[in-house]
């Protein structure tokens, strides 16, 4: 007669689904593992370098500020985009910037995409002129002030959307920002201690 065996009290077997899911998990872990060992090894084979802009040149051409508060400028502004990956090309796209004076937009920047070769830089010369454009009273309160004092500062806000391929398979996008003021002389209109990069320091 055939017996019934079964397993001594408090001992339980493990259901299939478990060791699914512990297969499953331990296949993931491995995928990590040698995921961040491939980009490791990309990374020191490429050592990539984050492509960055900068503005290296501004001249205040041109500033006409009359009583009613209404404000015409033309400022030229080099932006050059630099690429020091050696191994790698970098694009550019939906560059836009706009120039401002307390708050007050009076220009925008902006170009179409654009790819930087290996280890070089492209250079963006603009010409940027207003219409006239009007102050609010804070605005006109603090360029009487400018004026007096020969130190007109303009705001450069935007961003520019950046990609470049590291190795075959590792495509790295990200969004670079510019945030620099820059103050003119009225005196001779030039740009004075110009620091203005969207690089990390």
């Amino acid at each position: 007669m055939a017996k019934n065996t079964k397993l001594p009290r408090g001992v339980r077997t493990t259901k299939p689904y478990i060791w699914i899911l512990a297969i499953i998990c331990a296949l993931l872990a491995v995928a990590v593992i040698l995921t961040g060992m491939v980009v490791f090894i990309i990374y020191i084979i490429y050592q990539p370098r984050l492509p960055y802009l900068k503005v290296p040149y501004a001249h205040l051409d041109k500033l006409i500020y009359d009583q009613s508060g209404s404000l015409d400028t033309e400022l030229a502004i080099t932006i050059v985009a630099e690429n020091g990956n050696a191994r790698a090309h970098a694009s550019f796209s939906d560059l836009d910037f706009f120039i401002k004076f307390h708050g007050i937009e009076i220009a925008e920047l902006v170009a179409d995409p654009f790819e930087v070769q290996k280890n070089s830089s492209l250079v963006l010369n603009y010409m940027v002129p207003s219409a006239m454009v009007p102050l609010d009273e804070g605005a006109m309160t603090a360029m009487d002030a400018a004026l007096r004092s020969d130190r007109i500062p303009f705001d450069l806000v935007g961003s520019a959307k950046m990609r470049w391929r590291v190795g075959i398979f590792l495509s790295v996008k990200f969004w670079s920002h510019l945030s620099c003021r820059i103050v003119f002389s009225y005196a001779n209109m030039s740009s004075l201690g110009l620091d203005c990069s969207s690089k990390s320091h």
